[in-house]
């Protein structure tokens, strides 16, 4: 019986224990998605203590304490830090078997050196021992970051964004790259003129003029791109529930757009050739300046309109959907393929079912031109976890070239994410071990060593162009 999480953690032979040590452990990071506040990097932020770092805006832990039987006021509340990390601790034992209960103890032993296991036994001892080391020179933000040996961080920003943070960061020249990404997410939700129109005028503000029509939200849209990109921005995020693969004509966006810049309502037909439009325009954009596109697709968000009233998007009261996204994914990826304009692409999915979905998908458009042009996105969200990473790879694998793969990203709002990247090159490293030791793949070390390395570092650093 091994020792929990020990150095072989994961791990299942010996060569799985080579491939990670050797070859997956001292690759930098290179986390191309999270949700890092960037002020909090420019302002190199020092925790007060664990909690802050620890439990503020992940809506995964705050999820667990919830189906715990937690109150709001210990989780989201006005209870004190020490209150709501002694709720989490008494939390943490019960989430055995679902993966925070690896990543939190991955968190402690990283950053802090403690093996101790959370409960309400060492809650005191581990609050008090943790906030006195964030005390301490290089456990600010950036600290937090060196200490996992993190090279990019991509954070994810609305076209409207000043990028203040990102441009500071920039001219003080350190090594750390912090690079916005293009979410324009906000343009496609058509669902409310007002609150649609709002933003768009925010938009104008952003890109100094005036929005009346559709010609002139193109314009907006490419100048705030243009600015994005000289920041450094190289990629574009989109949360999509569905993917949007209606067939429009120009006329029809035109008069759709004119119609709710009024403030009108329109037609479900319309949102969904407007979003579909929309949707094509900013992957032209991106093709244009050879950006990367991610596509995240499939959640159903604030489920309870009560707690979204309370709290807001982003707190944990998203799920799994179940809409059908082949046809009309193939479709989109069409109309920009047919013109020779189909960027760098990302496809990730939050129903497991559609693994093989994606997985082919990726094959149909690629032209050659780009190794892995179109990537399967690692396990995102609800299957960000073993055994979701685990399927998302063998689909990949026996689908597609696991080689080729760009590999993890936090998608995080906590600076202590970060050992996710090793849970992650642990679970890929015994993938190849075990096939190694069941005599399906030669025992080369060096040739699965070199993919190995490849899938946690290389394949980003060549594919993304963040070092042009």
């Amino acid at each position: 019986m091994k020792e929990f999480m020990c150095k072989d953690f994961v791990l299942e032979n010996e060569t799985a224990s080579i491939l990670y040590h050797k070859y997956a452990e001292p690759q930098p990071i290179i986390d191309y998605h999270n949700h890092l506040p960037p002020e909090d990097i420019a302002n190199d932020r020092v925790y007060k203590t664990i909690t802050e770092v620890a439990l503020s805006g992940d809506h995964y832990k705050w999820r667990a304490m919830r189906i715990n039987g937690i109150q709001e006021k210990y989780i989201t509340g006005d209870a004190t830090d020490k209150e709501k990390w002694d709720a989490w601790a008494a939390t943490m034992p019960k989430t055995l078997r679902n993966p925070l209960f690896h990543w939190q103890h991955l968190e402690l032993q990283r950053y802090f050196g403690i093996k101790e296991i959370l409960s309400p036994k060492t809650a005191d001892e581990i609050y008090e021992k943790c906030n006195a080391m964030l005390a301490q020179s290089g456990f600010s933000a950036r600290g937090l970051l060196r200490a996992q040996n993190v090279e990019v961080v991509c954070t994810t920003d609305d076209p409207i964004d000043s990028l203040e943070h990102h441009i500071s960061v920039k001219e003080e020249g350190i090594a750390l790259k912090m690079l916005p990404t293009f979410r324009p997410d906000k343009a496609l939700a058509l669902d409310n003129p007002t609150q649609w129109n709002e933003y768009i005028d925010k938009l104008a503000d952003a890109a100094k003029m005036n929005i009346e029509n559709y010609s002139d939200f193109k314009a907006a849209v490419k100048d705030r791109h243009d600015f994005f990109h000289e920041v450094g921005c190289r990629l574009s995020d989109h949360g999509l529930p569905e993917p949007y693969g209606a067939d429009f004509s120009e006329t029809e966006i035109v008069q759709a757009f004119e119609k709710i810049r009024a403030g009108k309502e329109i037609l479900e037909s319309e949102k969904l050739k407007m979003r579909t439009a929309f949707m094509v325009y900013f992957g032209q954009l991106n093709a244009a300046k050879d950006w990367t596109m991610q596509l995240h697709m499939g959640p159903i968000r604030n489920n309870s309109t009560r707690m979204f009233n309370q709290l807001g998007p982003d707190a944990g009261f998203d799920s799994i959907g179940d809409r059908p996204i082949a046809e009309a994914l193939s479709r989109f990826l069409n109309k920009l393929d047919i013109t020779a304009e189909l960027p760098r692409t990302i496809l990730y999915n939050i129903k497991p079912s559609d693994n093989e979905t994606l997985a082919t998908m990726c094959g149909n458009f690629s032209d050659g031109s780009i190794a892995g042009k179109i990537q399967f996105g690692s396990g995102w969200w609800f299957l960000d976890q073993k055994d979701g990473m685990k399927k998302q790879m063998e689909a990949l694998s026996q689908l597609g070239l696991i080689s080729r793969f760009v590999g993890m990203l936090t998608d995080s709002r906590s600076f202590l994410s970060f050992p996710r990247h090793e849970y992650f090159r642990r679970i890929l490293c015994n993938l190849f071990g075990q096939d190694i030791e069941n005599g399906e793949i030669p025992y080369d070390l060096e040739m699965v060593g070199a993919i190995i390395e490849d899938i946690c570092y290389n394949n980003a650093k060549e594919f993304f162009g963040f070092y042009k």
